[in-house]
């Protein structure tokens, strides 16, 4: 499969802690970029020692290129589940990239200018399942990312777990591509002019984040 878009080089990093499915997230996103899209995708994890509580991470480095180097130094998109992860890994990004947090468990975000959804507040009180989460942030990240394909994420995600949990995953996919939505605006609008280089995103993304910053844990209603 040949890909929609030339991108030289697109590096996501995915971060949180450990028990909030950081590494299935990765490993879901990865494949459906690489088999779902036709990119080439490199994919690296690390965390922390505990089962639960660790630090966790996963990147993905994405080309339509040959990958020589297969580990992020330059980062266009940031997932940060967690306030230690967004300390942490918050100096990697690069300029004009995007910081998307979880406003539940990020209180202090280094920078005025990033989006944020309450991932694990909606994932409690309108799924009621915490585990879902990491869905929900796959959909989101869908919407954020302009080269990803929705139909080509679900199918990935459906192919990835087992049958008995495939319902629940996809209404929370849907649920944080909607919301994400309705939160962000259009895409086109917060990350315009990604080409074949995959370049520090201009001066519209910077205009949609302040635009958008903070998000409130329960946004106004968007008209239709």
């Amino acid at each position: 499969m040949k890909p929609d878009k030339d991108i030289h080089r697109f590096e996501i990093c995915l971060s949180g802690l450990g028990g909030q499915g950081v590494l299935t997230l990765g490993k879901i996103m990865g494949q459906a970029l690489a088999l779902g899209h036709g990119f080439n995708v490199a994919q690296t994890q690390s965390y922390g020692p505990e089962a639960r509580g660790g630090a966790s991470r996963t990147d993905l480095v994405i080309s339509t290129l040959p990958i020589s180097y297969p580990k992020t130094d330059k980062i266009d998109l940031l997932v940060a589940l967690s306030q230690e992860a967004c300390n942490k890994y918050f100096q990697l990004l690069k300029p004009g990239s995007i910081l998307l947090v979880n406003t539940t468990l990020v209180k202090q975000v280094p920078t005025n200018q990033f989006l944020g959804l309450p991932f694990t507040e909606i994932a409690m009180d309108k799924l009621k399942l915490v585990q879902a989460m990491n869905t929900l942030v796959l959909g989101a990240c869908t919407f954020l990312l302009p080269f990803a394909r929705r139909a080509a994420m679900r199918k990935s995600l459906e192919d990835a777990l087992p049958a008995k949990i495939v319902d629940i995953n996809l209404k929370a996919f849907n649920m944080g591509y909607r919301d994400a939505q309705k939160a962000f605006g259009e895409s086109p609008a917060i990350w315009a002019g990604l080409a074949d280089s995959a370049p520090t995103a201009p001066s519209a993304l910077v205009k949609a984040i302040k635009k958008k910053v903070p998000i409130k844990k329960k946004p106004a209603a968007t008209k239709k």
